[in-house]
């Protein structure tokens, strides 16, 4: 087990787009998979992409709870379901229509802060797994958010550019503060770290 250290906003690595994978079944692929795995779990967070853990490679792993709102995933029966742990080597995003959503936002590379971010409700990602196999899903909701918040990350980018308003951008202790006492309408939490 190998917990990473998290490069925190402001590294250069969070700075480049990530270099493609040449072959996503090589063992330092899988073994770079694994350490991610066990630094996100120490973490407790939704997602995270190689460059958090200093690693330019266009690598993403994340899981989305069920949500009846946005029914995030369909296995081949067709049930809706909760997001199992995905990995995505080389992941592309289709957008699909042309609405978008506010939603609370957090990052393991800006620890203590969460903001306000505008993300298109509804996508399209592909990518490959760990065994060269390709993966392709329709993505609502939250399920929508994390794919598109990590893989923001392999473009250099870091969800408070993203922001709209920088007003709305806070420490998370201000705002569960801020929730807590009832001057906010309760709102979807932030990404526990993604996003």
């Amino acid at each position: 087990m190998a917990i990473l250290k998290i490069a925190r906003m402001g590294h250069p690595v969070l700075n480049r787009p990530a270099d493609a994978v040449a072959d996503p079944t090589a063992p330092e692929i899988a073994r770079l998979v694994k350490d991610m795995m066990d630094t996100l779990d120490d973490a407790q967070g939704a997602g995270l992409a190689a460059p958090q853990v200093h690693v330019p490679l266009r690598v993403v792993i994340f899981s989305a709870p069920y949500e009846d709102d946005s029914a995030p995933y369909e296995d081949d029966d067709g049930a809706s379901q909760a997001v199992p742990l995905t990995v995505l080597i080389n992941p592309e995003i289709e957008l699909l229509g042309d609405q978008r959503s506010e939603g609370w936002e957090a990052c393991l590379s800006v620890p203590g802060l969460t903001g306000l971010v505008a993300r298109w409700e509804t996508i399209r990602y592909r990518g490959l797994a760990l065994d060269g196999q390709t993966i392709e899903r329709q993505a609502t909701g939250f399920h929508a958010r994390v794919v598109q918040h990590e893989c923001d990350h392999l473009d250099g980018i870091v969800y408070p550019m993203r922001m709209i308003n920088m007003a709305q951008l806070m420490f998370c202790e201000e705002r569960r503060h801020y929730i807590r006492s009832g001057a906010a309408d309760e709102e979807e939490e932030p990404l526990s770290e993604d996003p």
